[in-house]
């Protein structure tokens, strides 16, 4: 038997930016498996043959009922995403649902010691193109009705609540999500589209071991005497945020692991020692 938020999903069209790992993957699984009779998913990032995988993987799972169309697509690139919605199958172009994802963090360097490009690439992924990509998807929303529908979902961070040292970029990036969402939500609130933000606290995806260039033994440090927020966490909460009565907005969430306090307050469990022989 399907459940409520099942058939409030049912027939509509999602997208997922930064699908092809971590939140983003487990967010287009969960919808998958939330409505599986009658949904279209957009899956984008710039790993093509990831998408493809986890497309073939949802079909598996839950079957024909779900539509997945993987799309190559880099948010930072304006043209790229002037080009997206059009370039869609007809079919897959009345979207009614968008979760902005995508996003990255670049090093952890401090103030007058930050590396431009790696500034750069944060702004024009996680503010820029978030930006990009909400434009061109309120076009759709407007054009459904008198006052338009649908559902603007941005992933942000507690990092855009309260700022810590060595990450002062992407702290300004998510503070500027975090003020986005908030703007618009007043500016469209005459309208039927909803404008809702997650924030996670620590989570544990590709996140880290982008930061650090690579370096997987510096990105496992960070997780070290901690239990952190699985990707799944994140994807249900985005789901249920999805998935709720027209009238009800989830306007604003804030999702910590239960060791952590804050952007820079956590709890770690004390690393057992290698009893010498």
């Amino acid at each position: 038997m399907s459940s409520a938020m099942s058939k409030r999903l049912e027939g509509k069209t999602v997208i997922v930016t930064g699908a092809s790992s971590g939140i983003g993957k487990s967010t287009a699984v969960e919808f998958a498996r939330t409505s599986p009779k009658n949904l279209k998913l957009i899956l984008t990032a710039r790993r093509l043959d990831t998408l493809k995988q986890i497309a073939e993987e949802i079909k598996k799972e839950v079957g024909e009922g779900v539509k997945v169309l993987p799309v190559q697509l880099d948010i930072s690139k304006p043209d790229q995403v002037r080009a997206f919605i059009p370039n869609l199958p007809k079919d897959f172009q009345d979207i009614d649902v968008l979760v902005n994802n995508a996003g990255l963090v670049k090093g952890v360097e401090k103030a007058g010691d930050i590396k431009e490009e790696d500034i750069d690439t944060m702004m024009l992924t996680n503010v820029t193109g978030l930006i990009n990509m909400t434009q061109a998807c309120l076009q759709v929303f407007r054009k459904r009705g008198k006052s338009g529908q649908g559902d603007i979902i941005n992933i942000g961070s507690i990092a855009g609540r309260m700022g810590y040292p060595g990450g002062s970029i992407y702290c300004a990036t998510k503070a500027a999500v975090r003020t986005f969402t908030e703007a618009i939500r007043m500016e469209l609130i005459a309208t039927r589209i909803r404008v809702i933000e997650i924030d996670p606290g620590q989570v544990e995806t590709e996140f880290s071991v982008v930061r650090f260039g690579g370096d997987k033994a510096k990105a496992d440090k960070v997780y070290e005497g901690v239990t952190p927020l699985t990707p799944d966490d994140i994807a249900e909460t985005v789901v249920f945020a999805a998935g709720r009565p027209e009238n009800v907005v989830i306007a604003d969430m804030l999702v910590y692991p239960n060791h952590q306090g804050s952007a820079t307050v956590m709890h770690r469990k004390p690393i057992a020692q290698s009893s010498k022989m």
